[in-house]
């Protein structure tokens, strides 16, 4: 990263910490000091993409904007406390202002644990005793001994294999013809995570996550009234086929853009597949029986911004050349590109699609400062162009 480039990131991340000039009303927890935002669940949280502010086909550099440490949350900033969970630097958790910030969340991680060879902490109290917690036993330790006010958890995606999903959808895409296209919508190995009685089940366990959230926070010592769990849903990460800046003929809408959907499988994902997770999370929440829930709606706060849409572009489209440039935020994707093989030999990674990038990221956080600050909950929504406090403007209705 260039000195030009490290003073503008350093100069927004100093003055977003200035933008809280007072913290709500909340009953008193055991722990004293810093007030702090506490983040749990998965990669829509963890920071996943939060390198990476656009995307370019040309050069990583244009859109480059934490670099090589992005995801290093070890003390001394060299490497992953859990490989491969991509808590970055630009994750929502850092809301400043005097709030401390603690990312917990892990890219891939699901309502439980997964103890293989990528260790996945789940939303449970998960403890080889070699040093593998769970989530939910990580924030019992923190909060033990911190003044944890707002929990805040993205989870469920992975339940119903979010990632799978996606890789069915752009292989349809990728070995059929535009004559005779071969639909991920109505793939067996798909329809089976939307069935009736997956989504009881899923629901079920995402109802248990909430409920071991709060028996951490118990455990540590606090009332339910002295912190909040607030439970945020996923946006839409791609148009829906008519909002596409590629067409559908020939394979530029996957070897350009990175978004290789068909329209009637975008149109699908958004009307069917990401209303049935987000009712499900809407569902668990009720189903948890926890009294100090509320609810962030982003279902709809990319649009505009999302990936392939034609509102946006690449760099080399919209003709800039720069992350730090003042219009790049308005005018580049919010969403990372879908990638496979292209990965090899340069510095993305394949779990980085389609989720969040740099901008996303920061606009997530600016909707979780306002929740915070408001005290409730509500639906955060693009408010205007340009950066304020070196963050999207959004706005929480």
């Amino acid at each position: 990263m260039s000195l030009r480039l490290s003073i503008a990131l350093t100069t927004a991340l100093l003055t977003t910490a200035t933008m809280i000039t007072a913290a709500p009303a909340y009953a008193d927890g055991p722990g004293s000091g810093t007030p702090y935002v506490v983040t749990v669940g998965d990669s829509y949280i963890s920071g996943e993409a939060g390198r990476w502010a656009g995307s370019s086909n040309n050069s990583e550099a244009p859109a480059d904007a934490l670099g090589a440490h992005a995801y290093h949350d070890n003390a001394a900033g060299t490497g992953e406390q859990i490989a491969k969970c991509h808590r970055s630097k630009s994750a929502e958790a850092y809301i400043g202002g005097g709030v401390g910030g603690l990312n917990l969340a892990c890219s891939g991680a699901r309502t439980a644990t997964s103890n293989g060879d990528d260790f996945k902490p789940g939303l449970d109290f998960f403890d080889n005793g070699a040093g593998r917690l769970g989530q939910a036993k990580l924030l019992q330790q923190f909060a033990t001994t911190h003044n944890v006010k707002q929990v805040v958890v993205s989870i469920g995606g992975n339940d119903f294999n979010f990632a799978s999903i996606v890789q069915s959808c752009v292989t349809d895409f990728l070995l059929s013809p535009s004559w005779f296209p071969d639909y991920c919508k109505d793939d067996s190995s798909v329809v089976a995570n939307f069935t009736a009685a997956n989504v009881t089940a899923v629901r079920g366990r995402i109802a248990t996550a909430f409920q071991n959230v709060a028996t951490a926070m118990r455990n540590a010592g606090y009332a339910d009234n002295a912190w909040t769990l607030l439970v945020q849903t996923y946006p839409s990460p791609i148009p829906a086929g008519s909002g596409f800046r590629y067409g559908q003929t020939g394979y530029t809408r996957q070897s350009v853009g990175g978004c290789g959907f068909w329209n009637t499988d975008a149109d699908w994902a958004n009307a069917t597949a990401l209303t049935t997770i987000n009712n499900t999370v809407r569902a668990a929440i009720g189903q948890s029986g926890l009294t100090n829930t509320r609810l962030l709606e982003l279902q709809s706060t990319f649009n505009g911004r999302r990936l392939c849409e034609k509102t946006v572009g690449l760099y080399e489209e919209v003709g800039l050349t720069s992350w730090t440039q003042p219009t790049a935020v308005d005018r580049t994707e919010w969403v990372n590109q879908i990638r496979t093989v292209t990965t090899i030999g340069s510095n993305y990674f394949i779990q980085e699609s389609i989720h969040p990038n740099y901008w996303g990221q920061l606009a997530l956080r600016s909707c979780i400062r306002q929740t915070y600050v408001q005290n409730r909950g509500g639906t955060c929504a693009i408010a205007g162009t340009g950066l304020a406090n070196g963050e999207p403007r959004m706005t929480l209705n």
